[in-house]
């Protein structure tokens, strides 16, 4: 039996979307910019005027305030959730379908990408070498202040090889308003001790980064069971570009300067 999903697709601009009804194309950051004919992240209960720090998660923050379903998700215009039958030569019609959910949360309440593996560095050290790390140290001291309990799993960070990255999951309602008020709670309490200012674009936009790895530090804390689904990106990534500035960043203490 299908079931109730609603699966925003976090884009600042115009992009090829899925078809599948469970699909709802967001323009995130849409304050003040030309409209996409995209469902808005500015409406309603919304942190739209964060994104250029907050990235996606004004997305989410919006679609936990505002959507009104069973199951609610995030995914990115050029990143999206495979489905088992993959068309190389039509990527957009491989996402993850209504369907496949539905019979994955016949057994589970939580969807999340596969483990990205960091072979060479721990969680820890990889964001130190490539970001500016205080956001992240500073994160830590607010969780140890007002939640301690996932104090230890956010230390685990430090060993921690692999992850669930990008911000992408689809969960039940109840359990998504259990992590968005205690990530936003973290987040909100970040902006307050970290100033924006000090860093350049890029970044600034340390909250999305940092929420990341936050997501593994509530999912193991809760021990919530999951099921991991492929996630597959939408453009080709320059893998040499992307090893080579990573070599920079570790070897000759050189920060990212963009996403790959």
């Amino acid at each position: 039996m299908k079931k109730d999903v609603r699966t925003i697709i976090a884009t600042h601009k115009k992009y090829q979307m899925p078809n599948d009804e469970m699909y709802m194309p967001l323009h995130v950051g849409a304050e003040g910019k030309t409209d996409l004919g995209y469902t808005k992240d500015n409406t309603g209960d919304n942190i739209s005027v964060k994104n250029p720090y907050f990235c996606e998660l004004t997305g989410l923050y919006w679609a936990w305030k505002n959507l009104d379903a069973e199951y609610i998700g995030l995914a990115h215009y050029r990143r999206h959730f495979a489905s088992k039958k993959i068309d190389k030569n039509n990527l957009i019609n491989s996402v993850l379908t209504l369907d496949e959910a539905s019979k994955i949360f016949d057994s589970t309440d939580i969807i999340v990408s596969k483990l990205r593996k960091y072979y060479i560095e721990n969680l820890y050290s990889h964001y130190a070498n490539t970001l500016y790390v205080e956001p992240l140290d500073i994160t830590g001291d607010i969780i140890k202040e007002k939640y301690s309990e996932y104090y230890p799993e956010f230390e685990k960070l430090k060993k921690r090889t692999s992850a669930h990255m990008f911000n992408m999951f689809i969960m039940k309602k109840e359990k998504l308003d259990e992590y968005c008020s205690w990530l936003f709670d973290i987040l909100f309490e970040l902006e307050k001790r970290v100033d924006n200012s000090k860093y350049d674009s890029f970044h600034a936009r340390f909250y999305g980064r940092v929420s990341e790895l936050l997501f593994d530090v509530w999912l193991n804390t809760k021990g919530y069971n999951y099921k991991e689904v492929k996630v597959m990106s939408m453009e080709k990534v320059n893998w040499w570009k992307k090893g080579t500035s990573f070599l920079k960043a570790k070897f000759g203490k050189k920060k990212y300067e963009k996403s790959f």
